[in-house]
């Protein structure tokens, strides 16, 4: 790897890491640049995430106001998260990549129609509750751990906008504050990034020179994305992560 070449991988960890931390899909900026600088896929996709796991950490410190009292919902869906993480990093090493090519465009935009709905049908949701005399599951039930299993296979395969859905999985099924529940969104990501890199330090191979450029560069972004995601009002951060999953889906469809 050339200086400049290591000078785009680590740029690319700091993107990364902010978008991460605010909203998700940084892999979409980090694992094209691994790519362009000769990794083969399979490498670059297990460096990525060993790479990504101290933005995660670092965008979740950053949130840790937004954690408080959330300790019970984090370990819940937490745990949820791992199994799915390791799930994901076992499929990517036994299923072909075009596995996921024609379903992952389809889940990103799903999940976006729901972040942008999400006011009105999670205002539904409640009035629904208050008719049933039912105050709802304040992290969201089986419903929501269903689909953050679903979800976090899936980040532990490839992980482009996993935020995203994460995001509007919980911003319908839990009646708490978006920025609230982006700060439970970076922790579960730390999650499936740690469990799947360290399923393949075992099991595959590495560029450590890239794993310690993303990581440096995601640590640094984290802690840029969090100063900058917290002050978003809700409709900002909406728009943040429509504009952010439609990239993601015109990138995945060129590819």
């Amino acid at each position: 790897m050339t200086i400049w070449e290591a000078v785009a991988v680590c740029a690319a960890g700091i993107g990364a890491g902010g978008i991460n931390t605010v909203v998700g899909s940084g892999t979409l900026l980090t694992f094209p640049v691994l790519l362009a600088v000769g990794l083969p896929p399979v490498t670059a996709n297990v460096s990525n995430s060993l790479g990504l796991v101290p933005g995660s950490i670092s965008g979740a410190i950053g949130y840790r106001r937004e954690l408080r009292g959330q300790g019970r919902r984090v370990l819940r869906l937490g745990l949820v998260a791992l199994l799915g993480g390791l799930a994901g990093a076992i499929l990517l090493l036994t299923l072909p990549s075009s596995a996921f090519d024609t379903i992952v465009p389809v889940l990103i935009a799903l999940a976006l129609v729901l972040v942008v709905l999400q006011p009105r049908l999670a205002a539904a949701v409640r009035r629904r509750r208050e008719r049933d005399s039912s105050g709802g599951h304040p992290h969201g039930g089986v419903p929501l751990q269903g689909g953050i299993l679903f979800a976090s296979a899936y980040g532990g395969y490839f992980g482009a906008a996993q935020g995203v859905i994460y995001l509007a999985l919980m911003g319908l099924l839990i009646p708490d504050d978006l920025q609230r529940i982006n700060a439970v969104k970076n922790v579960l990501g730390a999650v499936v990034n740690g469990t799947a890199a360290v399923f393949f330090l075992f099991v595959a191979d590495f560029d450590w020179t890239a794993v310690v450029l993303i990581a440096l560069g995601s640590a640094a972004g984290g802690q840029l994305g969090a100063r900058v995601g917290r002050k978003l009002a809700p409709g900002v951060l909406r728009g943040v992560i429509v504009v952010v999953g439609l990239a993601a889906i015109v990138q995945l469809l060129l590819r």
